[in-house]
């Protein structure tokens, strides 16, 4: 067994989320974003922090709800949509590279700090909600949403990965953060914490099964590598057979076509204090 190394693991993640076309497939789940601000209670003037917020769809969102939002990303790749997205809408953003498991913020810098299926990728876990609440000042809201184990894009997940090498030792995998107990650990220092499992609606959609994973082969990161790594040793058909199965079982279309509803759930932390 390998010794996880976060840095490591942390060039992979940037690597991983710059293949494809996140932002193609960043338009399936925008309506998440709006759920988590209004859960969040994002007002106008309020400074706003959207940790790993990719191509922007959040900080986007909350820009227009007239916040003052800073996003900051890993990927250099997927801020420059953000940047281009915001010029197209006329919307103020500030963006910055850096990593959720660092923030360079000061201390209480910000009134609501959110992430959208971002956060929970950065590989050391407890670090990374330190840092959300560090950064939020006393009585202010950290709002983050994450694929839930048991769900279809949890389950996709884990598909995939019992047909990779094991995770180092120590690993603890992305999708713990779409677990009540665990986030309730991560950030047991905070005064209140509230948890949801809601549905991701209509963000799986295809004319086919095959045809949506033709699609994440070519847009998603986390699907492009893995079949990077087996297509070369022969295993990649026997991993799309499984995702292929694991699709058909969620399937709620009677057409021969795909539509399933990924479940997230919501976290929303209030920060002690204020």
């Amino acid at each position: 067994m390998t010794t996880f190394d976060p840095a490591e693991l942390t060039r992979r993640q940037r690597a991983m989320w710059a293949e494809g076309d996140y932002s193609d497939i960043a338009r399936t789940i925008e309506r998440v974003s709006h759920e988590l601000l209004d859960a969040a209670g994002v007002q106008a003037g309020e400074a706003v922090l959207d940790v790993a917020t990719g191509t922007g769809n959040a900080a986007l969102e909350a820009a227009r709800r007239g916040a003052r939002v800073t996003g900051l990303d890993l990927t250099p790749e997927l801020l420059l949509v953000a940047e281009r997205r915001a010029a197209e809408e006329g919307v103020e953003l500030a963006l910055v590279e850096g990593d959720a498991q660092a923030l360079p913020f000061p201390d209480d810098s910000f009134d609501r700090v959110t992430s959208v299926f971002g956060a929970m990728f950065a590989p050391d876990q407890a670090r990374t909600a330190a840092e959300l609440l560090r950064v939020c000042r006393p009585g202010g809201t950290v709002a983050v949403a994450a694929w839930a184990p048991d769900g279809l894009n949890g389950e996709m997940f884990g598909t995939l990965g019992r047909h990779m090498p094991p995770p180092p030792d120590g690993f603890r995998p992305p999708i713990a953060w779409g677990s009540d107990a665990v986030v309730r650990e991560l950030f047991a220092d905070a005064a209140e914490v509230t948890t949801e499992l809601r549905p991701a609606r209509d963000s799986v959609r295809a004319p086919s099964v095959d045809a949506w994973i033709d699609y994440t082969e070519r847009v998603l990161g986390p699907t492009i590598m893995a079949k990077r790594a087996l297509e070369p040793q022969g295993g990649w058909e026997a991993a799309r057979a499984d995702l292929a199965a694991l699709y058909a079982r969620h399937n709620e279309a009677t057409d021969g076509s795909l539509l399933a509803h990924p479940t997230y759930l919501l976290t929303v932390v209030r920060v002690a204090g204020g």
